[in-house]
């Protein structure tokens, strides 16, 4: 349990919280919620130590293991599966204690160490790391390279493996998703609901809220209000409590005509495609979950583009990638107004890549592509955050573009933003990820393209930014090309999708519970070793009989072995549990029964690998 009694905190002038009382009970999964600056991070610091509250208190149980993601990674040689493994404080003490008393010959101790060991699963650690590792993406031969050579994302991925396998009864999650791909996210969505300890949950996705949380607390003018259900659920009970007033109600109407005429106008398209019908589907919700948001400090929308050409853009067999490296074959396509796509792949397959080449951030490498004269894009990647100018403000940023403007009209604008007051006029070094982002995506906004190329525009941005965006979008009129693993944004914002895999950019008949599916489909055919050497169907199934026949048996004989062992190893433990054994006359006779052990276990773990590995095989054979 994690108590809250009369907390108040403050960071620096501002005041976080105050005289918040809340209580959360073992087992329960819950989301934390609120804007940008609320103190959703502080919150964690309090429950880990790092910050201390001004009166009140945190309690918990003293004995709590808790565990969090590290925000930083040191370019280690050590391997990644080994990395990962370290998050296993429980394993990697009991494995110096084994070494220690190997060391000293301490029998008694090896004794009793081993069968802890066994106890706690740790013969099978490297099994489960794998496991964990592969699910956030990382191949087998990924998972025996070093630390150092993998890139920040994918770092920030092995610390998460680290806090997945780490032992606790409650689970910190600061923004999980930020540096996953669509099919990591699913993946983490089911662990997470298996997950038997007490989760505490920073996220700004609203489908893996909704997947995930029972509880949502959010933080709200200092004080933290706790909802029983998910995200879905807590919006609506907020919409019915700010309905209530009468001002609310009015704007709130005011914002369900504005969904109601875009979901009208999308219907006519609902036979063409079940994406489309999809669609329709989401943009009716969204008239659900908008009065919960009547109250965002978020408003913007594009303006129409000075020149809008019959074609933006076109590619005819184009290769694209980097130096030598081909990432994408032949890719061919156009692109026309009012286009709406999402670009669908694995981590690494090449969406990025292809944004790239078509925000012309990189040359073809074979191929011809068409860019119109009247082509304005506005192309937004995490990159472009740290191209700002940190020494300008978010106003200087928008003179440079355009000299003209009043600072009156261009303040206006940048409120729309949440730029108010000294925000618009300071520096922009202080501001944090979401802010610049913000930012980011002002000025983008501000130069009315005819084409949005966005890399994952919701990175960083919280709830009430991401639906702003939404709004946005969806009465944009030019044409977007989307890569994000939000599938809210691509639910409510896109038509249809391109699917980035195999080297190929193709379109993608379906919607994404359709590739939640692909996703389970080539996770099934990557984890095959077992492949056809025969077209023809027969000789396909007389080859996998042939196969099966040798593992069959070389399985049978391992049982065997297995249960042999085990037996000889229960009879040493009995004889090891005389105390008279470990008087100075008998010491010949125990160090022979503890080296019979040691050869046992060693033994065991052997087989055990082997057992498994044909069991592996076998399984994948009979699919």
């Amino acid at each position: 349990m994690l108590k809250f009694t009369e907390l108040a905190l403050r960071r620096g002038t501002k005041e976080l919280f105050h005289d918040v009382n809340l209580t959360i009970h073992a087992g329960q999964k819950v989301g934390i919620t609120g804007g940008n600056g609320t103190g959703k991070s502080s919150l964690f610091a309090l429950i880990r130590g790092q910050l201390h509250a001004d009166s009140g208190e945190v309690s918990f149980p003293k004995n709590l293991k808790t565990a969090h993601v590290a925000q930083e990674t040191p370019a280690l040689d050590q391997a990644a599966i080994d990395y990962v493994l370290d998050g296993d404080i429980e394993l990697r003490q009991l494995e110096k204690k084994i070494q220690i008393a190997e060391q000293e010959n301490n029998g008694e101790a090896l004794a009793h160490y081993y069968s802890e060991m066994e106890s706690i699963g740790g013969y099978s650690a490297n099994s489960h790391a794998a496991t964990l590792l592969h699910g956030l993406g990382f191949s087998t031969e990924q998972q025996q390279l070093a630390v150092k050579n993998f890139s920040g994302g994918w770092r920030m991925r092995l610390n998460l493996a680290q806090a997945l396998i780490r032992r606790s009864d409650m689970l910190l999650l600061d923004e999980p998703t930020n540096h996953l791909d669509l099919d990591a996210v699913i993946w983490l969505e089911n662990w997470l609901r298996q997950y038997k300890g007490t989760l505490l949950l920073i996220s700004h996705d609203r489908d893996f809220l909704d997947n995930v949380t029972t509880h949502i607390a959010h933080i709200e003018n200092t004080l933290i209000n706790y909802y029983t259900g998910n995200y879905s659920a807590f919006e609506q009970r907020r919409a019915e409590q700010l309905a209530s007033q009468q001002s609310a109600y009015e704007k709130q109407q005011r914002e369900i005509q504005h969904m109601h005429k875009f979901v009208e106008r999308f219907k006519a398209k609902a036979t063409k495609a079940k994406q489309a019908q999809s669609r329709v589907k989401a943009l009716q919700r969204m008239e659900l979950i908008a009065p919960a948001h009547i109250d965002s400090p978020f408003k913007f929308q594009f303006k129409s583009a000075e020149k809008t050409p019959q074609r933006l853009l076109s590619l005819n067999k184009v290769n694209a990638g980097y130096k030598d490296t081909t990432i994408l074959n032949q890719i061919k396509f156009s692109i026309q107004p009012g286009d709406r796509i999402g670009l669908l792949g694995h981590n690494g397959a090449g969406k990025s890549t292809l944004i790239k080449l078509l925000a012309n951030e990189i040359s073809p490498q074979q191929g011809e592509i068409y860019f119109a004269k009247e082509l304005k894009t506005g192309y937004f990647a995490q990159h472009q955050l740290e191209q700002l100018d940190n020494d300008a403000s978010p106003l200087l940023h928008l003179q440079r573009i355009d000299k003209k403007a009043t600072e009156s009209d261009l303040r206006k604008f940048l409120g729309g933003f949440a730029f108010n007051n000294d925000m618009a006029l300071n520096p922009v070094a202080p501001l944090s990820g979401g802010e610049k982002a913000r930012l980011v995506l002002a000025l983008l906004v501000y130069q009315k393209p005819n084409l949005l190329l966005l890399d994952e525009p919701t990175n960083h941005l919280d709830l009430e930014m991401r639906h702003a965006l939404t709004i946005a979008m969806q009465a944009f009129e030019g044409a977007m090309i989307i890569v994000s693993h939000d599938r809210h944004l691509l639910r409510t914002v896109t038509d249809r999708f391109f699917l980035v895999a195999n080297a190929e950019v193709v379109p993608f008949d379906g919607d994404l519970d359709d590739y939640r599916q692909w996703i389970s489909d080539e996770n099934k055919l990557k984890k095959e070793t077992i492949t056809a050497t025969s077209k023809s169907s027969s000789n396909n199934h007389a080859a996998k009989r042939q196969q099966q026949k040798p593992l069959q048996n070389k399985i049978k004989t391992l049982d065997k072995k297995l249960q042999q062992l085990s037996d000889n190893k229960i009879e040493i433990e009995r004889q090891l549990s005389d105390n008279m054994l470990y008087t100075p006359e008998n010491k010949e006779q125990l160090d022979t029964l503890l080296e019979k052990q040691e050869r046992i276990n060693r033994q065991l773990l052997q087989l055990e690998t082997e057992w498994m590995e044909a069991s592996e095989t076998l399984e994948k054979l009979l699919a």
